[in-house]
């Protein structure tokens, strides 16, 4: 207009000017999260060669990882600055689609890594100061990355950092994915620019994860705290690189020198210390991120978040020891209040070892939120909770008893539910014999004992084989008429008068144990030839023969115990064992049935 007119516009547009930076300072001062990221990933935002070539004074780039292959995505070189050589590696993005493709995103294979970890160990073996720039969406995971040994490779990388011995700067300068940006990011020292990011996973893919859209990225964003200044305040980064107005692509040389700064100054600190200070100073930088540091002792509120240690929680042979001890001391007679306790602790350390089946099940989450229904529920009789509740409460136990009863899963759970409801029911029986045996005592007189007794001795000199006289016969049964006509007077009905069994094994039982031994022999053959065990079987019998450590024999024993359990469906066998369990319990415990206080209710 001022040119069209003549007029002099100049004060309306320094207005306009100052308006619109003061608008730009007010937005740029209060981002979120998900807007430094933006800023992060502007397509004009400077590239790692950008600010390489800015602050070295000469530069040589390195390729390759002697392995057959140069990977674009990192670059890697010796520059100088201020006369000192440094070795340079970093993620290298490019400016449009063309350059993006060439450079795969910056998203490096195995072969980056391995590049980048070529140049480390050059710059270590020279004592050259190692200076690593990170941006990356994280590490290429395509099938081929993954078959060349995508994983191996990042982890090589941190093993190896940590272990060099000279000083490691490294500067987020745009977004820093995950294990891949980690892979060149172990260092002393660890800056970032103002508007960078650094994740475990980008905000989109743990929206998709946990609200099922990559919406909620912004909200994602948040939570996971990638800012410069979150992880700064976390006491991950050393330092926030300040950027212009705007973002690092409005001033790409002031940003620079900026960096230069903050690396310079950086070296200055790490150089006084010997090598093993740095290895240390390096150590401890990453030991101490959370909040936790060897022999220092931790916040009471953050210990309640922390997890429990194993060794604290019950080993599962501790628990199966404890729970034939007390099926031993239940059985024996010897119940006391101690018992009913150690019960008490044995459900609870079963209770918890089935929350962590529900967390491997991946039911954790879900059951969390049923709980939380059901914790606003006052008076679940009053207010029963709603048909939508009960559905999801019943989808959750199928799908728990699903997993739960598939052949060979969870056997040690399994075997320990089992142990401690026999436990339970062996006291329950025992307290409701002793109830009735206190009953039947209270009603019995002194002479009624007596006659007990009588018949008490008769019956062990019956089952010596003594003999005895008529008179001796005659009372016996006139004590027995006489014992009936008091439990009839207590109540008690009188369902029949058996004799004293001697607790041993019949020729049928004892037949049905073989048979059944020979059985489980036959399932065991057949489940080796399927489960291909015979050739560990066949190397456990010449271990033994040559007489090696107990140590590899019970290594091979346990091998072939998981292998057979793990192949095998036991559920009709056991069902076999259980009937000829219970057989052999009616025939010994016919004992106890010619004593005052059956355990049913009858004489």
């Amino acid at each position: 207009m001022a040119n069209e007119t003549g007029l002099d516009f100049s004060d309306q547009i320094g207005a306009l000017e100052s308006k619109y930076k003061q608008a730009l300072r007010e937005l740029y001062t209060h981002l979120t999260p998900i807007q430094r990221l933006t800023i992060a990933r502007h397509p004009n935002r400077p590239t790692v060669l950008d600010y390489i070539l800015a602050i070295t004074d000469k530069w040589v780039e390195l390729h390759g990882d002697r392995a057959g292959y140069d990977d674009p995505a990192i670059v890697t070189g010796v520059g100088s600055m201020d006369g000192k050589t440094y070795m340079f590696i970093g993620h290298q993005k490019g400016r449009n689609t063309k350059e993006n493709i060439a450079r795969n995103f910056a998203m490096p294979t195995p072969h980056g890594y391995r590049k980048a970890l070529r140049m480390m160990k050059y710059a270590d073996h020279h004592g050259f100061p190692i200076i690593t720039f990170v941006d990356t969406p994280g590490a290429f995971a395509d099938l081929k990355s993954e078959e060349l040994g995508q994983g191996e490779a990042i982890a090589h990388n941190l093993r190896t950092m940590f272990g060099l011995k000279v000083p490691v700067v490294t500067v987020v300068t745009g977004e820093g994915g995950s294990g891949g940006a980690l892979a060149i990011a172990c260092a002393n020292k660890l800056f970032m620019l103002e508007n960078s990011a650094f994740y475990v996973a980008s905000p989109e893919a743990c929206a998709a994860i946990l609200w099922k859209s990559s919406q909620a990225a912004p909200k994602a964003a948040e939570r996971l705290r990638i800012t410069a200044q979150e992880h700064y305040r976390l006491k991950i980064a050393d330092g926030i690189i300040p950027e212009p107005l705007g973002g690092a692509h409005n001033d790409p040389l002031w940003t620079s020198q900026q960096i230069k700064l903050a690396i310079t100054k950086a070296i200055q600190e790490l150089a006084s210390m010997d090598k093993k200070e740095l290895l240390n100073h390096r150590r401890l930088k990453y030991r101490s991120i959370g909040g936790f540091q060897e022999g220092i002792p931790v916040d009471p509120e953050k210990r309640l978040n922390m997890k429990p240690s194993d060794n604290n929680m019950p080993k599962t042979a501790d628990i199966e020891s404890e729970l034939e001890s007390l099926k031993k001391v239940i059985e024996d007679g010897r119940s006391n209040p101690a018992t009913i306790q150690a019960i008490e602790k044995l459900k609870q350390d079963v209770n918890m070892e089935i929350n962590r089946v529900f967390i491997s099940m991946g039911l954790q989450e879900r059951l969390a939120l049923i709980k939380s229904e059901l914790s606003k529920v006052t008076n679940l009789h009053d207010h029963p909770p709603n048909r939508n509740l009960k559905e999801d409460i019943d989808e959750i136990m199928q799908e728990f008893k699903k997993n739960f009863s598939r052949p060979g899963a969870y056997l040690g759970l399994k075997y320990k539910l089992g142990k401690l409801k026999m436990v339970s029911r062996l006291i329950e029986i025992k307290e409701k014999g002793e109830k009735l045996m206190a009953e039947i005592n209270q009603k019995v007189h002194p002479e009624i004992k007596e006659k007990m007794d009588l018949l008490k001795n008769a019956q062990e000199k019956l089952v010596r084989g003594d003999s005895t006289s008529k008179d001796l016969i005659k009372e016996v049964e006139r004590a027995k008429k006489d014992l009936e006509e008091v439990l009839r007077s207590a109540n008690l009905n009188i369902v029949g008068v058996t004799k004293r069994k001697v607790a041993t094994s019949s020729a049928d039982i004892r037949k049905k144990i073989g048979d059944l031994n020979e059985e489980i022999g036959q399932e065991i053959g057949k489940v080796i030839n399927e489960a291909g065990l015979g050739g560990k079987l066949r190397e456990l019998k010449v271990e033994i023969a040559k007489g090696s450590s107990a140590k590899d024999v019970e290594k091979l024993k346990a091998e072939i115990k998981e292998g057979i359990l793990a192949a095998s469906d036991v559920t009709a066998l056991k069902e076999k064992v259980d009937n000829l369990r219970e057989e052999l319990s009616s025939l010994t415990g016919s004992v106890t049935e010619g004593r005052v206080g059956a355990k049913n209710g009858g004489w």
